[in-house]
């Protein structure tokens, strides 16, 4: 069995595609394909899939990958590329198609570029002028506190055409934390007024332990 690894970009109306819809989404573009892939067994069998760091709703990304499984000993990873792009709905874009280098669990960080509207900056200095910033981060174990600034001290951003911009490295379940920027997005929002649904986030890379990009 060999596996493969499916790189693509999820953007504009497809940002708003959910983790389950995307599965759905996957395993229709996989079927109209023809592609070789491999189904699990018992009652009712589906494509193997599985999808790295899934995003949150609404967010953008430049790296997102699903593995999948074959039979084929040697397959035609350019075939596989051309088989896919022709099967995508619009906004999710095949980048790639690679046999992978590590297992997901090897991501241990993210970066993300963050806009908000110009109007919004000076929420983000006075995040900057503070000493602490706790944020509640929940999950399905439950609810946690956060020291935002932990993570990100200050926020470096830059004006641009209207837009503050700022990029983060934030851990990405390396270590067993996953941190997203909505986190500070929703404290900005509670703390300083900013509009959290008028920001876009794109995430860039996805990053090991050593900082090398996850492969």
């Amino acid at each position: 069995m060999t596996t493969i690894r499916i790189w693509f970009t999820k953007q504009d109306e497809a940002s708003y595609i959910s983790l389950l819809d995307l599965q759905r989404v996957m395993q229709r573009s996989l079927k109209r394909s023809g592609l070789p892939v491999w189904h699990t067994l018992g009652f009712n069998p589906h494509i193997y899939m599985t999808f790295a760091c899934p995003l949150p709703l609404g967010q953008e990304s430049l790296v997102e990958s699903v593995d999948v499984k074959t039979e084929e000993e040697n397959p035609d990873l350019e075939a596989w590329k051309a088989a896919l792009s022709g099967a995508m709905p619009r906004g999710v874009e095949i980048v790639r198609v690679v046999k992978p280098d590590h297992k997901a669990d090897a991501i241990a960080y993210a970066c993300y570029t963050v806009s908000l509207p110009e109007e919004f900056k000076s929420g983000i200095d006075r995040y900057n002028a503070q000493e602490s910033a706790i944020a509640l981060k929940k999950s399905k174990r439950g609810k946690k506190e956060i020291e935002l600034k932990e993570f990100l001290p200050t926020i470096p951003y830059e004006v641009e055409n209207g837009l503050v911009k700022f990029q983060v490295q934030l851990p990405a379940g390396g270590d067993g934390l996953n941190l997203n920027p909505s986190l500070w997005l929703d404290y900005l929002n509670e703390h300083f007024g900013v509009d959290a649904t008028r920001a876009s986030v794109l995430r860039t890379r996805l990053l090991q332990k050593n900082l090398t990009d996850f492969s």
